[in-house]
């Protein structure tokens, strides 16, 4: 065993990447491994539209071998998935250059942390639970900024996803992520002494 993973999980805007960069510690972005726009299996609104913000759009297999990976051997090579483009376009490689610990952040971490303590390399899982109006508001800001999608698609999510802000965190507690609000995450994973300033 090389490292261990704290999965960070949470609504979508809710702080996820900012608090994977503010922690020190090495970051996999478990977004990339949304599955590609042409997929089968990728679920569809009654539009026919990829619904991105279903666990089905999600290819829990390969970034739970990703994660693995990377605690076990201390790198892992991962997809490079742009958003806007609905596909991966490309691969990079992630190294933890010794790092004992390592996050792994994503709208469906909860889908691999029974995965990942089978495997024997789950440090913790966090949820994030900001308020469901700081989340849609820090969400909206970054995928305008990004080109996500065109601005009246981000509206019609962003509505629907502030609704479903509690379903979501309560899925992510039923698989055994702790809530936490983002400052409450920093002080418990200080307090479990993985943070190189803790």
């Amino acid at each position: 065993m090389t490292s261990t993973v704290i999965l960070l999980a949470g609504p979508s805007g809710s702080g996820k990447s900012t608090l994977g960069d503010r922690l020190g510690l090495p970051v996999l972005r478990l977004d990339d491994f949304y599955r590609e726009g042409h997929d089968p299996a990728l679920p569809r609104d009654a539009a026919g539209r990829a619904d991105w913000d279903l666990p089905g759009s999600w290819h829990a297999p390969d970034a739970l071998a990703a994660v693995v990976a990377l605690a076990t051997t201390g790198s892992a090579d991962v997809p490079v998935y742009e958003l806007g483009a609905d596909r991966r376009v490309g691969v990079r490689r992630v190294g933890l250059a010794g790092a004992p610990v390592f996050v792994a952040e994503g709208l469906f971490a909860d889908q691999i942390v029974g995965g990942c303590a089978a495997a024997g390399v789950l440090a913790g899982a966090i949820v994030l639970d900001p308020s469901a109006g700081r989340t849609a508001l820090r969400r909206f800001t970054r995928d305008v900024a990004e080109s996500r999608k065109p601005v009246p698609v981000l509206l019609r999510r962003g509505l629907r996803l502030w609704r479903e802000h509690a379903a979501v965190v309560r899925r992510c507690e039923r698989a055994g992520m702790r809530r936490c609000a983002p400052e409450e995450a920093v002080r418990v994973i200080a307090g479990a002494g993985v943070l190189a300033n803790a």
